[in-house]
């Protein structure tokens, strides 16, 4: 539990950099985190500056939606005609294995 609580403290660092635009590194964590009066393993930190150098905090939160949403209105474009394509080959399966079974059934199991 306690990693967790460490974890979250760093995201929260983070956050507090990249909303004041000043560049996320170690250091800068810890700092932070001393000022909150936090206590943190000392390999915290470092581990988020890796992992954040590369990255622009706050295009990544504003962006959060727009990369699973722009490729929606094209494939809901294709998916009614798809779905109705799909629905139609189902009936007639359905159709076709109900009629097999029509003339095989007498109205009685092989074991009644």
């Amino acid at each position: 539990m306690v990693g967790q609580n460490d974890e979250l403290a760093c995201v929260y660092a983070a956050l507090i950099l990249a909303d004041d635009n000043i560049g996320i590194t170690s250091d800068k964590i810890s700092a932070i985190l001393k000022a909150a009066n936090y206590d943190i393993e000392p390999y915290w930190p470092g581990l988020f500056a890796n992992a954040l150098e590369s990255v622009n905090v706050k295009d990544l939160i504003s962006n959060i939606s727009s990369g699973a949403s722009a490729p929606a209105p094209a494939a809901a474009a294709a998916a009614p005609a798809a779905a109705k394509e799909e629905t139609k080959k189902e009936d007639k399966k359905k159709e076709e294995k109900a009629e097999e079974s029509d003339d095989g059934d007498m109205g009685f199991g092989l074991f009644d």
